[in-house]
């Protein structure tokens, strides 16, 4: 937009891991009749593992932020990629925006509970991370992690966090369906709702950012 200030750019954005996106692909359409341009269409096209997540921390950019477990790290970086991708939206981010994008970065990063308990001890330990750690503690996270510990991991975040959870991610995945498709349908929203299955809410959260038309989301609640 900054590079074209006249022209109409619509932000679109493609994930793919399909063998046939790995080569070389048309980037730019063109439909003309005679002399006429009718319609042109052009994208980069960018391979996020081709960049080191480690080359990214300092960019002041909040889709960077949630875009770095996407990118290219080593196995021992792992829980130091998604930190730096929590703190840094935090930093970057509203706290209203931080709360709606950070499960993003869980989805991307297909984060597990043990590295949950992990990265919070990350968090508090680090001196930048200091307001993202109290702000964890403000909603009311630690209370479960620290349940976690006490009387396993699982069951002690079930029966700390899980109502708050549910909850948020209820909230989530009618945020994620309305920020892709628009304004949906009550049946659909009354579906999401009435579950309450964490695992479940979890999987159509997946699916919420997943899916390619909003007509196919009803059959998977």
């Amino acid at each position: 937009m900054e590079a074209h200030p006249q022209t109409l750019v619509i932000p679109t954005v493609l994930f793919t891991d399909r063998t046939k996106w790995r080569k070389n692909v048309l980037r730019k359409l063109e439909t003309r009749l005679n002399d006429k341009l009718f319609l042109y269409f052009e994208y980069v096209f960018f391979k996020l593992f081709d960049f080191n997540a480690r080359d990214y921390y300092n960019i002041n950019n909040p889709v960077v932020k949630i875009l770095l477990p996407k990118m290219n790290y080593k196995k021992d970086e792992r829980i130091e990629v998604i930190r730096q991708a929590y703190s840094g939206l935090f930093q970057l981010a509203s706290r209203m925006l931080f709360d709606k994008y950070v499960d993003f970065i869980d989805v991307y990063a297909e984060v597990s509970e043990q590295e949950q308990e992990n990265l919070y001890h990350e968090i508090i330990q680090h001196k930048e991370t200091a307001m993202l750690a109290q702000y964890i503690r403000d909603k009311g996270m630690q209370q479960g992690m620290q349940q976690g510990m006490q009387q396993g991991m699982q069951q002690g975040m079930q029966q700390g966090m899980q109502q708050g959870i549910i909850q948020n991610t209820k909230e989530n995945i009618i945020e994620a369906l309305e920020l892709r498709f628009g304004k949906i349908s009550p049946e659909i929203i009354d579906k999401i709702n009435k579950t309450n299955d964490p695992a479940k809410l979890k999987e159509l959260h997946k699916k919420a950012i997943q899916i390619k038309e909003i007509d196919s989301f009803g059959f998977i609640c």
